[in-house]
């Protein structure tokens, strides 16, 4: 069995090894190493997080998942978490929050109490990323308004875009040779970005 940390941010500019150190120091309050961090700047919205598939896909039968909050894990609408629980649940992945005092017990358990604490488990990362998902929506919903409200005020003026960066990312679109991942890297921007200047791109074909 491998502890395996899992580390989210949102954007570019959030530190998403912010909560490392509280990981190191669970795990070893309770003697054990952590294998491999897995670190990404994606929205918990979204499925399209190449690192969390990454150490899904790294891991073994019975590997822990290690998270500081269940929403770093998810803010996924119904249908997304339940495709993410499954590919989870193919492994038999034990995932483990700072957050969640119940998920703590899956570390070192007999197989009955594993059993039970696992039914327990999932009930409570079920409704802990239903409660993440209505918070990811409200803040939205909050935000929307209050752009409708300053622009009905004539004060919203929006996000200056970055046309030097916008550029940069598709002439890289347009060489082919490097992946959606690497202008991410390369040019320090999210996966929505490319998108966006991809799609630009193609309308513009």
């Amino acid at each position: 069995m491998f502890v395996r940390g899992y580390l989210r941010a949102s954007t570019k500019e959030q530190d998403a090894s912010r909560a490392k150190a509280q990981l190191e120091a669970f795990a070893a309050e309770r003697g054990l190493n952590i294998a491999a961090f897995y670190v990404e700047n994606e929205s918990g919205a979204s499925l399209q997080r190449p690192a969390l598939f990454e150490l899904i896909a790294d891991a073994s039968v019975g590997d822990i998942l290690l998270i500081e909050q269940v929403d770093r894990l998810s803010r996924l609408n119904e249908a997304d978490w339940a495709k993410l629980k499954q590919s989870l649940n193919e492994k038999h992945i034990k995932v483990v929050a700072l957050d969640l005092p119940t998920s703590w017990m899956m570390i070192a358990t007999d197989e009955t109490t594993a059993r039970m604490f696992d039914a327990i488990n999932n009930m409570m990362l079920d409704m802990l990323a239903a409660i993440a998902r209505k918070d990811y929506v409200t803040r939205r919903q909050r935000a929307a308004q209050g752009v409708e409200k300053a622009k009905a005020a004539g004060k919203y003026k929006g996000r200056a875009e970055d046309a030097e960066r916008n550029t940069l990312i598709q002439r890289h679109l347009k060489a082919g040779v490097s992946s959606w991942k690497e202008i991410m890297e390369l040019v320090g921007c999210s996966r929505g970005t490319v998108a966006k200047q991809a799609a630009l791109l193609k309308a513009a074909e």
